[in-house]
């Protein structure tokens, strides 16, 4: 397919989705989540796929919604705006292969919004992130009060939502919203070889550890253990366990199938 406001290549089994709207700092505006949602269509189907890197053209992840577009917005029409947003994000969070969010310039608000959307976040030094809609009269409405509460805790959610101040990388790795803070200039390098290595193992296992982890999450204690009981019997049923457990036997490398 063709886009406009998105880059989307693969190589091999690794997936590589890049925001382009350079000029606008990447901002998301109605073109680039009906875009957003057709690519997410496309990578769904693509069974081959084991891992996709999402990421930003140039300076900026995205550093967020468009406020031109949302500036003459009616209550009914910010409601339908932030509900294609909340869906997107939510297909984005949903596909079965993990999903890395490569920060490397501002992830503020829809940004910020987008890189909680994917399984973990590694940041550039010179990553900025931060939820700013209170300072414009509105509220994180693409998934922000509920998401950066899970990865953060209610406290910091609370303080960055209130403040709408923005935080740099180093901070976003001490209160957990990222995992790894590395130099601008070793980003994609460090990126590309993670995504290697989660490629690598295999990717039945790894579609259902995530599962497991993100429906686990949402139920208590009891319900989520019955879930990883009945996820791990299913991984027994898979050629790549057959071939791991053989190959580890056997001091060997195993190359998963994928079956």
């Amino acid at each position: 397919m063709d886009y406009k406001t998105i880059k989307y290549t693969v190589d091999g089994y690794i997936g590589r989705l890049i925001i382009n709207r350079p000029e606008a700092l990447n901002a998301l505006n109605s073109e680039v989540l009906s875009e957003l949602n057709r690519v997410l269509c496309e990578i769904k189907e693509n069974k081959d796929l084991r891992v996709l890197i999402v990421t930003g053209e140039g300076r900026s992840f995205v550093a967020g919604a468009d406020i031109k577009e949302m500036s003459t917005l009616s209550p009914l029409e910010g409601k339908a705006f932030g509900k294609k947003g909340l869906q997107v994000f939510r297909k984005l969070e949903s596909l079965e292969i993990p999903t890395i969010a490569a920060v490397n310039g501002f992830a503020l608000g829809g940004g910020c919004e987008l890189a909680m959307s994917c399984d973990f976040r590694i940041a550039s030094d010179k990553a900025l992130f931060g939820q700013p809609e209170t300072g414009l009269g509105i509220l994180p409405g693409f998934g922000g009060t509920q998401r950066l509460q899970r990865l953060v805790g209610q406290g910091y959610a609370k303080y960055l939502i209130y403040t709408s101040q923005n935080i740099k990388a180093d901070k976003a790795l001490e209160i957990g919203l990222v995992q790894e803070v590395v130099p601008a200039d070793e980003l994609e390098e460090r990126v590309t070889k993670l995504a290697g290595k989660v490629a690598a193992n295999a990717p039945v296992a790894v579609r259902l550890a995530k599962e497991a982890i993100n429906v686990g999450g949402q139920v208590d204690i009891d319900s989520a253990i019955k879930i990883e009981e009945n996820l791990f019997g299913l991984s027994f049923a898979t050629e790549d366990q057959k071939d791991g457990m053989n190959a580890f036997l056997n001091k060997e490398k195993a190359e998963f199938k994928n079956k």
